[in-house]
């Protein structure tokens, strides 16, 4: 299996900034692991929201996280602030695959990369869904 390595900015189509927090750091004196899974779900539903049109709490399809992971390449700590590139690896008709990298705002190169897979659902049936149309076009924009 090949080691993952880190990435430049000009890998990612979009940036979010994200201000680290006090409370990020662990007993290392870096944001702990958790942290970085919690910026990533930030990162990927303010663009659903902003960009796809996402209502959370409303909507009758949604995305669930099926599959997620992160590489870390080196530490990021309170006060830092941070920008968070995303990028789609793989758009289906009923699942995309996010990659997000994690950048010092003064770096070009990722700390971490994390991934994580949104399988849609209709929540009624809880059965497979197609993306909903708005969030479709949302993403085939980011491609």
């Amino acid at each position: 299996m090949a080691h993952p390595e880190p990435a430049q900015k000009d890998r990612y189509a979009l940036f979010y900034d994200v201000p680290t927090r006090w409370a990020d750091n662990d007993i290392y004196g870096h944001a702990n692991n958790v942290v970085y899974y919690a910026w990533f779900d930030t990162v990927v539903n303010q663009f659903l929201i902003e960009r796809g049109g996402m209502r959370p709490g409303h909507d009758p399809v949604v995305g669930y996280v099926v599959a997620s992971s992160c590489d870390y390449f080196a530490p990021v700590s309170y006060p830092e602030s941070l920008e968070l590139g995303l990028r789609i690896e793989r758009l289906g008709v009923k699942s995309v695959s996010w990659e997000l990298g994690v950048f010092s705002a003064s770096d070009n190169t990722t700390r971490a990369i994390g991934r994580f897979t949104h399988a849609f659902v209709d929540q009624a049936s809880g059965q497979s869904a197609a993306i909903p149309l708005g969030i479709r076009v949302a993403l085939e924009a980011l491609l």
